[in-house]
Parts: C-alpha cells; sequence; structure tokens
C-alpha cells in the first residue's frame, strides 16, 4: 500500500473513531442518566392509574424518518373538567441513535400528577437501517408531531391553550430546538423550556472533549465527519469560522435562534461533561443573559454528562423547573 493510501486510511479511521465514541459515550451517560435518580424518588408518582391515564403509541405523521418511529404516549389527569389545560412534552434521550419515550414513563406520570396533560415523542433514531437520519430530521419530525398532540388531547377532552417542552441529553438538544425556532409556528403558545445536556451550539473550539479544538488537518477532518451527520448536510473543514457554516448548522443550533422573544429557560450542565461541549452552554447562558431572557442556569461544578455527582445542584434544577412552572403555566 502507497504511503498516501496508509495516511488516509489512518485519518478515515480517526473521523469513523469520533463519531463511534460519540455515539457511545452518549449511549453510556443516557443509561446512567436513566437509572441515577438524585431526589432518591421524590418525584415518582406510585399511584398514578388511581389519578390519571396513560395512552400509548398513538400515531402522528412527518415527512422526515419512518412511519415506525412516528408515535407518541399520552399521559393525562382523571379530571378532564376544566376549560383548559397545559401540555408538558418531554422528550428522551439516546445520543439521537438509541433510547425511547417509554424511557421518560415516571417524570411523564409526575408532571401529569400535578394536572398537566403531558406526552413522550419518539423520533426516527440514527441506525444502520436509517443512515439518513440526522438531529435536523430529527428536529422536524417533533415539529410535526405537536399538532397531533393537541388534537389527540382535545379528542380525549382535555383542550390545550398552552405548552412547555423539556429533554434530557439529545432530548434535551431537540427540546431547546423546538422551543427557540419552532415557537412562532407551534400550534400553542410555548411558554418556557427545561433540559440537561442537551447540545446547543457546533463550534469545533468548544467541543474540546473530542479534542475538536486542535487546529491540524485531521482534527479538522474528524469535526466536520461528526457534525455532517448530525446536521445530515456535508460540511468540510474549510467552512468552520465561515458564514456558510454557521447557516449550515443552524437549523441543528439552538444558540443561532435566541433573541428577545425567547422563552425562559432552565438549564443543567456538567462542568465535566466529556459526552457534549460543556463550553457550549456557557455560550448559552451568555447568549440568553444578553438578550434579557429569565433564564436558570446550573452548572454541576463535579459531574460529567450524568449530573451525578452533584445532588443538591440535580434538586435545584428540578425545584426551579416546577418553580418556573408555576410561574409561567400554572395549573389551571
Amino acid at each position: 500500500m502507497k504511503k498516501e493510501e496508509k495516511k488516509g486510511n489512518r485519518k478515515g479511521m480517526f473521523i469513523f473513531l469520533c463519531i463511534l465514541i460519540f455515539i457511545i459515550s452518549f449511549g453510556v451517560g443516557v443509561v446512567f442518566k436513566i437509572t441515577y435518580d438524585p431526589t432518591h424518588g421524590k418525584y415518582i408518582v406510585k399511584n398514578f392509574d388511581e389519578i390519571g391515564k396513560k395512552y400509548t403509541d398513538i400515531d402522528y405523521e412527518s415527512e422526515y424518518g419512518l412511519k415506525s418511529y412516528h408515535k407518541f404516549d399520552l399521559y393525562v389527569p382523571n379530571d378532564n373538567s376544566k376549560e383548559n389545560y397545559g401540555l408538558i412534552v418531554y422528550l428522551h434521550p439516546g445520543g439521537f441513535t438509541t433510547g425511547d419515550k417509554e424511557g421518560d414513563n415516571e417524570t411523564l406520570k409526575y408532571y401529569s400528577s400535578l394536572g398537566y396533560v403531558t406526552a413522550g415523542i419518539n423520533y426516527t433514531l440514527r441506525t444502520d437501517d436509517t443512515p439518513d437520519a440526522s438531529v435536523y430530521t430529527q428536529t422536524m419530525e417533533i415539529k410535526d408531531s405537536m399538532q397531533y398532540v393537541v388534537d389527540k388531547a382535545k379528542e380525549l377532552g382535555y383542550n390545550i391553550d398552552e405548552m412547555t417542552i423539556g429533554g434530557g441529553s439529545a432530548g434535551g438538544c431537540l427540546a431547546l430546538i423546538y422551543a427557540y425556532r419552532d415557537a412562532e409556528s407551534s400550534p400553542v403558545p410555548v411558554r418556557m423550556v427545561f433540559e440537561g445536556v442537551g447540545p446547543s451550539s457546533f463550534y469545533p473550539e468548544d467541543w474540546t472533549n473530542y479534542g475538536f479544538d486542535k487546529d491540524d488537518e485531521e482534527t479538522k477532518k474528524a469535526a466536520a465527519g461528526l457534525f455532517s451527520v448530525m446536521a445530515g448536510k456535508e460540511i468540510t473543514p474549510d467552512m468552520f469560522g465561515t458564514e456558510e457554516y454557521d447557516e449550515i448548522t443552524k437549523d441543528i443550533s439552538a444558540l443561532y435562534w435566541i433573541n428577545e422573544n425567547t422563552v425562559p429557560s432552565v438549564l443543567a450542565y456538567g462542568k465535566h461533561d466529556t459526552v457534549q461541549p460543556y463550553l457550549a452552554s456557557v455560550r448559552l447562558d451568555e447568549k440568553l443573559t444578553k438578550y434579557g431572557i429569565d433564564h436558570k442556569y446550573f452548572v454541576m461544578e463535579h459531574s460529567g454528562h450524568g449530573l451525578q455527582n452533584d445532588t443538591k445542584k440535580a434538586i435545584e434544577y428540578q425545584e426551579a423547573t416546577l418553580e418556573y412552572l408555576n410561574k409561567y403555566m400554572p395549573v389551571k
């Protein structure tokens, strides 16, 4: 094999490994996040069947992805006598490649027990069978699903007049994009967003957890390869730092959509996150502050992607979410 061919193969393998490590790391973080409960059951409802009902695998339509993924679960309180209800949507984690709405069953039951209608929505995961799925197509599926969620709730006797969206990890990324990018086209007003450890932008220099801040050709190609997969569009190293790059990644970068009308936000990030870039969350906080958006930004000083080593802060994040719900979308 020629020397140039060997060098090219090494570069290709490096890019492949960066993408593989990202997917595996996200998956590991998600498993821990699902199984770890810093509140030790404080927000778990053991008698939900007595106070509410769950409807599973309701279909929605989207021109993106596979119909087999286009399902959502709806949780409703038994009391449907009120004129209007607030909706809370929570999007599941999984590194954009794995996970399921069922994993957030306890979270959705808890918020429904407070008097909200809640929904967990699946989206087409990127797998060997669905190689065209991307963060962008997933955001569009979530966008398309929302009218179906609102309509189904109404069919069951719950008129939705406002909503909040949340999520964790990959779901946090998708929740931010819906709240910041798609709020104006939402079938009902979006009052706030809450999320943990969701990627919010794709500046290579922020992704130090993968070494993408290094200024060499091989690293830039690796970053371009990973971000191409996420954007669903071809990105080349020469695009970094240009308006063209900003335009290509805009639809998957919540950061770009922040303005004076952005909804209130509750955010949680681990300072030692090796899965998604902590530095991107610093940008997020700074831009929300710049535009005067009411938000709370929790930094878990001792934690990584699972937010596992800062129990007190994790509980504060939960309590802040409830505080903002009571302020911006109180139960009627």
